[in-house]
């Protein structure tokens, strides 16, 4: 880790990499306008896979006094990862055949008939305990009426995976055992309340005559005023929402692969303890005996001895690990590799061809409609996850490492 002081913002940047030509210079730039915020608590923090987002740095870490900013959190709310480990051995799922391919070629095309991916919902309304709990206090959401209607239209995107980089893997632990892993969010949802408040915040920061410019797209919202409040309580349930998504999705993955190692393997799996959670959110802490919001836009909350989820990309390396609590960091760590490269750049430097046989090479099930754009999320467009994990030793300790096995892209 170092630091960089600029003698034109107000707060140092701690970085979690070995320099500072390690970073993009539009990221770099991103994170001289957070640390110039009035309102910054302490410094801004980049975690190893930092690259630039819109507004602020995918990677970034900043806890503010008395102030939320919507688009620090983004507009997948709640984004994050579910892992559970089994006691069954991945080769097996490898070896056998059942007359539809391998055992892992049958477990990954039931899972693609029963998880809707991309842009698809269900056709029916699912169960929410989260949407139903929202709708026995209608009062605090119908204020908003461009947002109400949405919770209605939730529900049927509850247990949906979503596209982009939002996958479902199998994968292979270091003793072999297998485990699956799945990374979602709020799905439209989240995406709707960013851009409702963050309009919201813009408009208001204008109004009065705010120091922030509006072209840092980090306009904020006082946390006592009425639009603040409504804020964090929309951005609350889009929390909760993808909680239970990634968790619905968990229990209909852990049904598929019950079933047909049952029917297959005449064998019972035993599912581990299951890790569910989120790297894009802000939330009240205490951090050097301040009540402060800490906002993590593609970082994961690892506080002393707390569990979590560090992918890589489809055919690496991903990671479960016990935070250390480092104060430095707002006791964060990130939440992945971090892209190399666009998505548009990805597909402009590998071709599909490349990517599939890549996968191919590494005895990989891929799981995906739609192969055109899968370049997009190629391991090469991604930092190295081994050289990221080597950069914060100081934040978490590796508990397990996994590798693609199987993975469903949207």
């Amino acid at each position: 880790m170092f630091v960089i002081y600029n003698e034109k913002t107000r707060k140092p940047i701690k970085v979690w990499l070995e320099n500072i030509d390690q970073i993009e210079e539009s990221c770099l730039e991103q994170a001289y306008h957070l640390a110039d915020l009035p309102f910054i608590h302490k410094w801004v923090c980049l975690m190893p896979d930092t690259h630039t987002g819109k507004g602020m740095p995918i990677g970034g870490v900043i806890a503010t006094k008395g102030v939320i900013i919507p688009n620090a959190v983004g507009v997948d709310i709640g984004c994050g990862m579910n892992f559970v480990s089994t006691d069954i051995k991945a080769a097996e799922l490898k070896e056998v055949m059942t007359g539809n391919g391998t055992l892992v070629q049958t477990i990954i095309a039931d899972i693609m008939r029963n998880v809707p991916v991309g842009f698809k919902s269900h056709k029916e309304k699912q169960l929410s305990q989260v949407l139903d709990r929202a709708l026995t206090c209608a009062e605090q959401y119908q204020s908003n009426p461009d947002l109400f209607p949405l919770i209605d239209s939730a529900y049927y995107q509850v247990g949906t995976l979503g596209g982009g980089n939002h996958f479902i893997e199998l994968q292979e632990d270091q003793d072999g055992y297998l485990g699956i892993m799945l990374h979602s969010g709020s799905r439209h949802f989240g995406k709707s309340i960013c851009d409702v408040y963050h309009k919201k915040a813009r408009a208001l920061n204008t109004e009065w005559y705010s120091q922030v410019p509006d072209e840092y797209r980090l306009a904020f919202l006082p946390v006592e005023s009425n639009e603040g409040q409504e804020y964090i309580t929309w951005m609350n349930l889009a929390m909760d929402y993808a909680f239970e998504n990634r968790a619905r999705m968990m229990e209909n993955v852990k049904e598929i692969v019950a079933l047909k190692i049952r029917k297959y393997l005449n064998q019972e799996v035993l599912f581990g303890q299951e890790i569910n959670c989120h790297h894009n959110y802000a939330a009240l802490e205490n951090h050097y005996d301040k009540n402060v919001w800490v906002h993590r836009k593609g970082a994961t909350r690892v506080r002393d001895g707390e569990l979590a989820v560090i992918p890589g990309a489809m055919g690496s390396y991903s990671y479960v690990v016990k935070g250390k609590g480092n104060e430095e960091s707002f006791c964060t760590s990130s939440h992945g590799a971090g892209r190399a490269y666009s998505r548009k750049g990805a597909m402009a430097a590998f071709s599909c061809e490349e990517v599939l046989n890549d996968l191919k090479e590494q005895g990989i099930v891929l799981g995906k409609t739609k192969k055109a754009d899968v370049a997009e999320e190629s391991r090469f467009a991604y930092k190295d996850i081994q050289t990221v994990m080597e950069n914060q030793t100081d934040l978490v300790e590796i508990v397990s490492q996994l590798k693609t096995v199987a993975v469903v892209k949207g």
